[in-house]
């Protein structure tokens, strides 16, 4: 290998080819794809490419880099296989076949016949979605999914997955008219999804075109830029499997840089500037002269001729009865033989004596309409009860056979047995039903789940504002508690406050030697100081709260109503008298009583106080 510097494309000699083939091996056992069919030079172009960007000098470094960097091996299979592509690539090619190509293709069918598209090298679907949406274009929606199967195929298993999604970008639909856009893609969150029932009816699939068997009994065929990568050799191998998978005058569409097959003998050209090619018919594809060569070559026998179409018509699969123009019987095959029970007895025959005439389908108005128009008319899906639990499912070919100078020679009327495919046919019905019960089902519970999902958000938002309210709730029971407590502080001082005034209150009518007694407005007693407890003996406990007139005490409380009441009454009341009275000790004393008003804060009477003080004979108080 060449020294650090040097492009590996550059590179040549034993030891260069063998490093180039080891990467490609190293690929082939990681991607499974066989390289050795693809332009050589091309191929070291794009591996050197890759070698620049990972910054390797030669073949072995960068086959070391594949063999640790699983990523790098992703990246150069995609440098090899240039996965490029967009919808409606060229323009002007895709226009002549919406507009020329598949109008033509349309009309050489019946308006029940299928219509299948191999779209080969489909990369990340584009392609395949384009033709689809052509299709759909000339045939409207449902007539596109009841007739029409593309099937699209490529090597690249990633790009593969990627079209199985269709999901595309803003920047990958945004080359497509808009309507088209409207009416085939749904947008999703910035993306755009192909339309799900039509997205039914493109299948996917991997499919190398050299290696790989063809997909056969193929209407239009789409194969674009994706030869060019190969070699001479391998194109035209190519070019054999795509004439094999075509029917009949079957459609090619192949990209501009593709010129191999305009000097191909199996494809005719339908217009070279689009590169849009029609298959010729196999065999006879030379030249004029080629042609009479072969025509003109030995001949067998006539009677070896007949002998060789008769054993062709008995040994034709499908059941066949030759009808003369007066629905005569004139041939019967092994095989309808066999399926109707008809011998050769029957050959000459009027149709209308035998059975089949009228089992398992009345065949004498096809024949009429056969005779009238002068073309094939099929009967589809034809149930015969055969025998005892046997129920065989037909499809009738009516044709008319025309002779070169245009007369009606005779009716062929072919027995097709889809009893096979038909249960297969329901039984594929049956399967998508279920699929399609387990897709709605799928989508119901998906529905379901986004429905419970969305509650259970509600909720979590409900839950939120509940939280917000209840953490309102207890900042407001913060800030109403600090507002107790700074009152309870308050009504604590003032509780203080009280206690000492009435500790004080307390100090000062137990200092007071004379007796003290406080009545309110009902005169009841609300204050008795120890004076008064010494003077008639009465407890201060068992005094307070009593009447005053009820206290049976030795004072005389009748001689003390005059006094008492009117201090009841008037605030600025004041009054001094003397009474006789019993002590406690039951001593007769001279008791002199001060008897004034007890005023609130507003000045209004709130009671009465008495002061009681005794005194000897001369008038003077006894200590």
């Amino acid at each position: 290998m060449s020294g650090r510097g040097r492009d590996a494309s550059d590179q040549t000699g034993p030891e260069t080819d063998e490093g180039f083939q080891a990467i490609l091996g190293h690929l082939e056992q990681t991607r499974g794809l066989d390289f050795t069919a693809y332009q050589r030079s091309s191929l070291m172009r794009r591996v050197a490419r890759r070698m620049r960007v990972v910054g390797c000098s030669g073949y072995g470094d960068y086959l070391d880099h594949l063999q640790a960097d699983s990523d790098e091996v992703r990246a150069l299979f995609n440098t090899i296989l240039i996965n490029v592509t967009n919808f409606f690539r060229d323009a002007d090619a895709w226009a002549f076949l919406r507009s020329e190509i598949i109008p033509m293709l349309l009309a050489e069918r019946g308006p029940d016949d299928q219509i299948r598209v191999w779209s080969a090298g489909c990369a990340s679907g584009e392609e395949a979605y384009s033709v689809a949406i052509a299709l759909a274009e000339a045939l409207g929606a449902e007539q596109f999914r009841r007739r029409v199967k593309i099937y699209a195929t490529d090597v690249d298993e990633e790009a593969l997955a990627q079209a199985r999604q269709a999901v595309y970008t803003a920047k990958d639909v945004q080359e497509l008219p808009a309507d088209y856009v409207a009416r085939y893609f749904d947008q999703t969150g910035g993306r755009y999804v192909f339309r799900d029932d039509l997205r039914r009816s493109v299948i996917f699939g991997r499919n190398d075109l050299v290696q790989d068997a063809p997909i056969a009994r193929i209407d239009l065929l789409v194969c674009r830029n994706t030869l060019m990568y190969f070699t001479a050799e391998a194109q035209r191998n190519i070019l054999r499997k795509l004439h094999f998978a075509l029917v009949p005058r079957g459609v090619l569409f192949t990209g501009k840089a593709e010129m191999l097959l305009s000097h191909s003998r199996i494809f005719e050209p339908v217009d070279l500037r689009f590169r849009i090619f029609r298959r010729r018919a196999a065999g006879l594809s030379g030249t004029p002269s080629r042609r009479r060569a072969l025509m003109s070559g030995p001949q067998p026998a006539v009677g070896r001729l007949d002998e060789l179409r008769a054993l062709a018509f008995a040994s034709n699969p499908v059941a066949q009865v030759v009808l003369t123009v007066d629905d005569v019987v004139a041939l019967v095959n092994r095989q309808a033989q066999q399926l109707f029970g008809l011998t050769d007895r029957d050959v000459g025959r009027p149709l209308r004596d035998l059975e089949i005439s009228h089992r398992p389908v009345e065949l004498r108005s096809y024949l009429e309409q056969v005779r009238g128009e002068r073309r094939a008319v099929r009967a589809k899906g034809v149930d015969w009860q055969r025998g005892p639990g046997e129920v065989l499912v037909l499809e009738l070919h009516i044709s008319p056979l025309i002779t070169p100078a245009g007369e009606l020679a005779g009716i062929s009327v072919l027995f097709h047995d889809i009893t096979t495919s038909h249960r297969l046919l329901a039984e594929l019905a049956t399967a998508r039903r279920q699929q399609e019960n387990a897709h709605q089902e799928l989508r119901s519970t998906t529905e379901e789940r986004e429905t419970a999902n969305e509650e259970l958000q509600s909720t979590v938002e409900e839950l939120e504002t509940t939280n917000e309210e209840l953490q309102s709730t207890v900042e407001e029971l913060v800030s109403t508690n600090g507002e107790l407590q700074t009152r309870n502080d308050t009504l604590r001082d003032r509780t203080s406050a009280l206690d000492d005034v009435n500790e004080f209150l307390e100090s000062l009518l137990t200092s007071l030697r004379a007796g003290v007694v406080v009545v309110d407005r009902r005169m009841r007693v609300v204050a008795w100081n120890a004076g008064a407890e010494d003077l008639w003996g009465l407890p201060r406990a068992e005094a307070e709260g009593e009447h005053l007139l009820d206290l049976d005490i030795g004072l005389p409380v009748a001689d003390l109503c005059p006094v008492v009441r009117p201090a009841l009454a008037d605030p600025a009341y004041y009054e001094r008298i003397t009474l006789d009275a019993v002590d406690c000790r039951g001593r007769t004393i001279a008791l002199a009583v001060a008897c004034g008003a007890m005023r609130n804060r507003r000045g209004e009477p709130a009671g009465a106080i008495l002061v009681m003080e005794t005194r000897d004979g001369a008038g003077a108080l006894i200590p």
